[in-house]
């Protein structure tokens, strides 16, 4: 079912009645946690978090129109996702991710590349992704997005 939500509150309102706590309690953590200058918008038909031009000017190599992206959560049909590049991209952060995650759950880590899935929405482990989400500033991802082009 293809998104039409023209802001991150019109997707959670549209949202069923029992996904849309968690998301919005998501939401909520990560603009607490994500450092200065990431941008809330519209992703990809998703909530994302992103380096705005005005500190990347050169924007997403797959499209420079677009920001660079870096941070998406969205309600998916079986699940809560929370998409975080940073971790695919940074072997450290996804070695502290994964130690960290069973201290914060009880359920096992259910996570693709640069997927983490929760299926149960009462489930989602908030202060570990808000502290997932301070721990890369905008700068820091730009400078490892330009490096994985660089090679």
């Amino acid at each position: 079912m293809p998104v039409t939500a023209l802001s991150p509150q019109d997707y959670i309102d549209a949202l069923p009645q029992d996904r849309q706590p968690a998301m919005e309690a998501l939401r909520q953590t990560l603009l607490q946690n994500l450092p200065a200058g990431f941008q809330e918008e519209m992703s990809y038909g998703m909530i994302g978090y992103v380096v705005p031009h005005t500190l990347y000017p050169a924007g997403y190599h797959c499209d420079p129109k677009l920001p660079l992206p870096f941070l998406s959560i969205a309600s998916q049909k079986n699940f809560i996702a929370v998409y975080h590049m940073g971790l695919y991209a940074d072997p450290e952060l996804l070695a502290w991710f994964t130690h960290e995650y069973p201290k914060h759950s009880k359920t096992k880590l259910d996570m693709g590349k640069s997927c983490i899935r929760f299926k149960k929405p009462d489930q989602i482990p908030l202060e570990l992704l808000g502290e997932l989400a301070s721990k890369m500033p905008p700068q820091d991802w730009i400078t490892l997005y330009k490096s994985a082009f660089n090679k």
